[in-house]
């Protein structure tokens, strides 16, 4: 698989079709009231945080429906797994967006994310999937997405200016990368 530039990666998300930051910040945001200057967030880190949160909740929204269908034991752990640490992550999230001010919380609540992620037909096959086919349609659906995070994360690593975000990228980097390879072995095993 090709990689972008970590740049035009996250510059491309700007310039994605029905995801325009029509208000998003280019400058640095003001630091919040007893946050130090060294980890204030930059419009990079704004739009980062907005993108993996509405991606997030894509994510969520997968695994509800179909958490209580799934048949294999491994992946309805690991979907267990997703839901807890991604629920904690958007909560992360969206505290520190809200935390950055009333300016980048507008950016964010402007910011149209509706020309990427799942499409809506993707989830209504999801949702309509025979109870049988749920682990399959969960696998085809969920392993891209969670490698199109990973992407996400390992390009906002290296132009982060604040350092909880850039760790929180680490750490997304990290696990969706074992989920990705965790859910292909899987497959696998479905094939085989």
């Amino acid at each position: 698989m090709r990689r972008l530039p970590t740049v035009a990666l996250l510059a491309a998300l700007l310039l994605v079709p029905g995801c325009t930051a029509r208000t998003a910040p280019a400058a640095p945001v003001p630091t919040p009231p007893g946050a130090s200057a060294a980890t204030g967030m930059s419009g990079l880190d704004v739009v980062f945080l907005a993108t993996l949160a509405a991606h997030t909740e894509q994510t969520l929204e997968m695994v509800r429906l179909s958490r209580d269908r799934v048949t294999d034991p491994k992946l309805r752990t690991l979907v267990a797994a997703i839901e807890v640490t991604e629920s904690d992550e958007l909560a992360t999230m969206r505290g520190w967006l809200r935390d950055a001010g009333p300016a980048v919380a507008e950016a964010v609540r402007r910011h149209d994310h509706g020309g990427h992620g799942i499409a809506a037909e993707d989830m209504a096959r999801l949702r309509a999937a025979p109870d049988g086919a749920v682990d399959r349609v969960l696998l085809d659906l969920l392993a891209p997405h969670q490698d199109a995070a990973a992407d996400l994360a390992r390009a906002h690593q290296t132009v982060g200016a604040d350092a909880r975000v850039r760790d929180l990228a680490r750490r997304v980097e990290q696990s969706r990368t074992a989920e990705v390879s965790l859910m292909a072995g899987l497959a696998a095993a479905r094939r085989a």
